[in-house]
């Protein structure tokens, strides 16, 4: 499979889709349309099946906002991190669940420590 690098701009009501690697220019009316139609452009072009065509839809800037791609870089960690929080924070109460089991605390009694359900303490104490 050929993978090509695509740059779609708005402009207007459209989205113009870059193809600088064969000097293309194809258009789309919504951003999830952009990958179809550089795909199909590139495979017209080369005279290739659609299938053997894989694209990469990158948008930098639309209008006055620039910087897209390092925004959504920054978003994309911040997200990998607020995942490891929480999986940090489901061990530490997992463990204080089990802990306060051990000293024979009900489980709904340990749910309104932990602010969840009797449920979701079981499902911790349960880990």
């Amino acid at each position: 499979m050929m993978t090509f690098d695509v740059v779609a701009t708005r402009e207007g009501k459209w989205w113009m889709v870059t193809i600088p690697a064969l000097d293309g220019l194809t258009q789309a009316r919504r951003l999830s349309e952009a990958g179809v139609m550089a795909r199909e452009f590139i495979a017209s072009t080369l005279e290739i099946s659609v299938d053997e065509v894989g694209v990469h839809v990158e948008v930098d800037a639309v209008g006055e906002v620039h910087g897209i791609v390092k925004t959504l870089d920054a978003i994309r960690a911040e997200r990998l991190r607020a995942e490891a929080l929480e999986r940090d924070a489901t061990n530490a109460a997992s463990d204080l669940a089990k802990r306060l089991v051990q000293q024979n605390v009900p489980l709904r009694d340990i749910g309104t420590v932990l602010g969840v359900s009797h449920q979701r303490a079981h499902q911790l104490v349960s880990r």
